[in-house]
């Protein structure tokens, strides 16, 4: 009997149904602007398939770096967070870990992402907004007081700062007594992403990738088990780029990362097994999926094809998967758990290692305690209760998100060629490339949801007068005092000739060219502050003014 073929289903079945019942839209389509067939078919599917997809736990991982993925262990389960005052981020982490939280996730305000001492002038206003203040070392030692360090996982969205931030974390860990090759977790130290999409970046790129290979260097030979990076593609799609563009836009940042590394005398395989990824999980579930899965073919492509990478480690991609803050409604927030949920459900089915799942009230402002053990408890009932962390990439041989896979895979490379072209990722920032490709793809979704060709439930369809969150996180005036009172007293307290000579030290090493982790951690132990070493930094290398590309 003959294999009925696909285009013959169209012409019997498909269209004459279609003639008596038109469909919907007239368009169906990803949010990538992939279109949308009604059906998929193993016609759909490369002729590679499956090849092209192998197993779990081998090259070119496309269905997971682990062989039998959540059934030997589950995603980390890491909530963000950190408001007001180290003392309030202290016990909101503490809860976090009493309700089943194995992983830290810690939060910056934003003058001490962007290099300000809590006292500056340009930090009026702004202390523990979005995210814990931390100035100096004593405020660190708040922080994570009573949390040993060698038991958890901590991730650190830092950017700019990051090395600082780094200093800090292991000056603690000393405190307390725990050795720094015992220390395990990540820091975001992303820099490229925030000149294309987000914004607090400090010095010019050149150095500021200097600041990310010497971080890279001393935890290949000091913190073995750190994370020196996520490249991060989260804040590049909460800017509007589309899933294509994410994927493009974060592996070329990646590969200028690796080139610079390179280019100082590292060995690929000696640090590229401690490069971490961090994506979104938008709505589009099986867009999602697809991404995922995509992403990480595409990684072992790039490091055994580009760098030549020959350890199994340097090419299997790890990342960590946040929710689409984006997509949160002030409307109806309860909405915001349906989405969060299948957002999170679409990382769990694309393999994520790590993930964070946004809370209603985040559309209004820092999440409460209730609102975050509720992001909590989904994940722990997507872990335990669905059957979804029982098989490994269960959507596997799915015409549909095999087809997507390969369409993603495809157009992702397709923009890395043209960026290649116009000299990697730094150079097509400078001229504003990416800039400006975000910026259409947000416009061209801006209009869809205005025309309403676009359905955001609650925001331009089924509206309905649903009154906010009454209660909602605020910030204690009296907090952010104390936080003020301890770094005035730590400026007053400590040994001044002994910074100043630190100070002098970082500013020697800078100047050098060599490695600024070390000069750094010994500033962050003589009580230098976040301010007074990113000055130095400031003073060698200037500051970024803003990016135009208009």
């Amino acid at each position: 009997m003959a294999v009925r073929r696909k285009e013959d289903w169209v012409n019997e079945t498909l269209d004459p149904a279609k003639n008596r019942f038109a469909e919907r839209k007239e368009i169906y389509k990803t949010s990538s602007d992939i279109k949308v067939d009604s059906l998929y078919t193993q016609e759909d599917l490369d002729p590679g398939f499956p090849d092209s997809v192998g197993f779990p736990g081998e090259y070119p991982y496309t269905r997971g770096v682990q062989p039998n993925m959540y059934r030997g262990r589950l995603w980390t389960m890491r909530q963000y967070a950190g408001l007001a005052s180290p003392e309030e981020s202290n016990k909101r982490y503490k809860y976090l870990l009493e309700h089943g939280q194995n992983g830290l996730s810690v939060a910056f305000d934003l003058p001490t992402q962007t290099g300000y001492d809590s006292d500056h002038p340009m930090a009026t206003g702004e202390i523990g907004r979005t995210g814990v203040p931390v100035s100096s070392l004593a405020d660190m030692e708040v922080l994570f007081k009573d949390i040993p360090l060698n038991h958890v996982s901590t991730s650190m969205t830092i950017n700019a700062t990051a090395s600082i931030l780094l200093a800090l974390y292991v000056a603690v860990a000393r405190k307390q007594g725990v050795a720094s090759d015992s220390l395990s977790g990540t820091i975001q130290n992303d820099i490229l992403k925030e000149y294309i999409a987000r914004g607090t970046y400090i010095y010019p790129p050149e150095p500021s990738m200097k600041l990310i290979t010497d971080t890279f260097s001393y935890c290949a030979e000091n913190i073995p088990r750190w994370n020196t990076i996520s490249i991060s593609g989260y804040h590049m799609s909460e800017a509007g780029a589309n899933a294509v563009q994410e994927l493009a836009f974060t592996f070329s940042n990646a590969i200028a990362y690796v080139e610079s590394a390179i280019d100082s005398g590292m060995d690929v395989d000696s640090f590229a097994g401690r490069l971490s990824f961090f994506f979104v999980s938008q709505s589009n579930l099986f867009e999602e999926v697809a991404k995922f899965r995509a992403a990480r073919r595409m990684w072992a492509k790039i490091m055994r094809n580009r760098f030549g990478a020959k350890r199994e480690r340097s090419l299997m991609m790890r990342f960590h998967t946040q929710t689409a803050g984006v997509t949160l409604t002030a409307q109806q927030p309860d909405n915001n758990v349906i989405r969060t949920t299948l957002q999170a459900l679409s990382a769990v089915l694309g393999g994520t290692q790590s993930l964070h799942v946004n809370s209603k009230d985040e559309a209004l402002a820092l999440p409460t305690e209730e609102a975050v053990q509720i992001s909590l408890r989904t994940q722990q009932i997507l872990a335990h209760e669905i059957g979804a962390s029982e098989v490994v990439d269960p959507l596997a041989g799915s015409y549909y998100v095999e087809s997507l896979t390969d369409k993603l895979e495809k157009q992702a490379f397709e923009y890395i060629e043209k960026i290649d072209g116009m000299g990697g990722a730094v150079e097509a920032m400078k001229n504003g490339f990416q800039m400006m490709e975000i910026h259409e793809s947000a416009y061209l979704y801006q209009q869809e949801v205005e025309k309403k060709e676009r359905i955001v439930v609650g925001v331009n369809e089924y509206v309905s007068d649903v009154p906010n969150i009454e209660k909602l996180q605020g910030i204690s005036k009296k907090e952010t005092e104390k936080h003020l009172k301890r770094l005035a007293r730590i400026k007053s307290e400590r040994n001044t000739g002994k910074v100043i000579d630190c100070l002098s030290e970082l500013r020697e090493s800078a100047l050098s060219g060599s490695n600024t982790l070390p000069a750094t951690i010994e500033c962050v132990e003589s009580y230098c502050t976040v301010g007074e070493i990113s000055d130095v930094f400031r003073d060698i290398y200037g500051e970024q003014k803003e990016f135009t590309p208009f």
